[in-house]
């Protein structure tokens, strides 16, 4: 998490690139290119998503600290969208970014430290260690409560790694959980209690490796989940195509301007079919990719 700091106040752009290849973003020439190659097999999509996540990453590491490439997308095309996923974050750290492994695990016991040396840790086999993803920091579903997210704080720790908590997420339906009442606070405001307590043995310059997601869409959470998480650093979903503005944002910040960080996923990838960036055409998706990014940059730091 001090590296994301870190990077954040080097490019002075708290703003992380969501790398969430979906077909329809993807240009006619890549997909041709790679079908041309594999034929028509998930190899060829699979490889058709890393050209294009190496394109926007070409574009925009110098601008931003850090991606966020969302474990789903890659998934859903079998083992070589996993291969695509894990050549997509060695590429990142190449390129000098941070890598949020947006993975959501969950689980309890060995089950989830398993989960953890997969995405934050190394795994040792025939008198050798392997890091089989290499993310830096990971998104972590809280609802098995300590049982399950202790194993990846401990993993974290030992390879100085770090974990963003399920707090408050930018989803319309989150509240028919989150916003529940126990007691007298909501079930949020209990994870985010949580999120302080797992983290405070370990603050630096503020801030712990424990770090909290609160959607951009809940500015008036954001507020206050600031307040109640003053060692926590905080990623901010639902900014551009979810509703959360740069106005809205300003909250998720500390009184430096320091603390967050924002994701914008297919209003960066896929500006190029947005009427605003349209003249870049499809040939021209990383250039849109990167206006958009330099858009999103003034648009939060002109808020703080």
């Amino acid at each position: 998490m001090h590296k994301l700091l870190k990077a954040i106040d080097a490019k002075k752009a708290p703003v992380v690139v969501g790398l969430d290849p979906q077909p329809a973003f993807i240009p006619a020439k890549l997909l041709d290119a790679a079908q041309s190659e594999f034929g028509p097999t998930l190899e060829a999509a699979a490889e058709a998503y890393y050209r294009f996540n190496t394109a926007i990453m070409d574009a925009v590491s110098d601008i931003v600290p850090a991606v966020k490439p969302q474990v789903a997308m890659y998934e859903q095309l079998g083992v070589p969208g996993m291969e695509a996923y894990r050549k997509t974050c060695n590429y990142a750290s190449s390129k000098g970014l941070v890598v949020i492994g947006d993975i959501k695990r969950g689980d309890i016991g060995s089950t989830s430290g398993a989960y953890a040396v997969a995405h934050l840790g190394r795994v040792s086999f025939f008198g050798k260690e392997f890091e089989p993803f290499g993310e830096d920091i990971v998104t972590v579903n809280p609802y098995l409560g300590t049982d399950g997210v202790k194993p990846f704080v401990d993993v974290a720790r030992e390879h100085d790694k770090g974990i963003f908590v399920l707090v408050k997420t930018s989803n319309p339906s989150s509240g028919e959980f989150q916003d529940v009442m126990a007691g007298d606070s909501t079930i949020y405001e209990r994870v985010g209690a949580m999120v302080e307590k797992w983290g405070s043995d370990n603050i630096k310059d503020g801030y712990s490796d424990v770090g909290a997601v609160v959607g951009a869409t809940y500015p008036e959470i954001g507020e206050r989940m600031r307040a109640a998480m003053p060692h926590t650093v905080i990623l901010v979903p639902g900014y551009g195509a979810q509703g959360g503005t740069g106005a809205d944002i300003r909250v998720f910040f500390d009184k430096d301007g320091r603390g967050a960080i924002v994701n914008s996923s297919r209003g960066i990838i896929a500006a190029y079919k947005n009427e605003k960036y349209a003249s870049f055409g499809e040939d021209g998706f990383a250039d849109a990719a990167r206006a958009a990014t330099e858009d999103m940059i003034k648009d939060i730091t002109g808020n703080l």
